[in-house]
This record gives structure tokens, sequence and C-alpha cells, in this order.
């Protein structure tokens, strides 16, 4: 059984960086996806970036480009999102979950991790 588990999380100022890591633990088939997503308090969950395994695919919502990077690093079993120039809209609750099709909506990813917080002050 696949499981995954964020980590990284924290406080930061508006305009630092924070990495997130995405570990699993279980079999993970190379034509599946990572995808992350974030949920601010009282929001609805939306998509972040994606990431395909076997590196063919990489994603990202309009709002973090240039400022976000997913890479995976397959001996650890890790996917990364490196999130640089953070702003307080950046403030939610972020997960990574695994997708087996190109898709920004949350229904179509069936694994999900519990979530890491990320705080921006300003």
């Amino acid at each position: 059984q696949l499981r995954l588990r964020e980590s990284g999380g924290g406080l930061v100022q508006a305009g630092g960086s924070l990495r997130l890591s995405c570990e699993a633990s279980g079999r993970i088939v190379s034509s599946a996806l990572v995808g992350w997503f974030r949920q601010a308090p009282g929001k609805e969950r939306t998509f972040v970036g994606l990431h395909r395994l076997d590196g063919r695919n990489i994603y990202y919502t309009d709002s973090v480009k240039g400022r976000f990077t997913i890479s995976i690093d397959t001996a650890r079993n890790t996917v990364y999102l490196q999130m640089n120039n953070l702003t307080p809209d950046d403030t939610a609750l972020y997960y990574c979950a695994r997708g087996s099709q190109f898709s920004t909506r949350v229904a179509d990813y069936d694994i999900w991790g519990q979530g890491t917080q990320v705080i921006v002050s300003s």
C-alpha cells in the first residue's frame, strides 16, 4: 500500500523560501504523477503543480510559475517542492498526492499525504 508523507513546512517571512518533501513508502510506478496541492483556511484545495515520475511532464499553476520548482529524487523515493519568494498568499496546508493522469483536479488523485503547514508572514 503506497503512503505519502509531507514534511518541511513552517513559518517564514515574505520573500523567504521553504522546501517541502513528499516521501513515498511503497511502490509507485514510473508512469504515475505526483501532484502538489494547497488549502488555505476556509478555502477549497487547489492545484499547485505536478511532476510525472518519468520526468516527461512538469506543470505549475500560473500563480507559482517562476517561484516554485518540483523535483524528484528517485533514490530516496521523495518528491520536493522548492518554494521561493513566498508571499502571504502562499499560506496554506500543502499536500502531495498520487495521480495516474495529467490533471489539476483533486478528484483525479487517489492517495494523499496528511499535509504540511506553510505560514508566510508579511
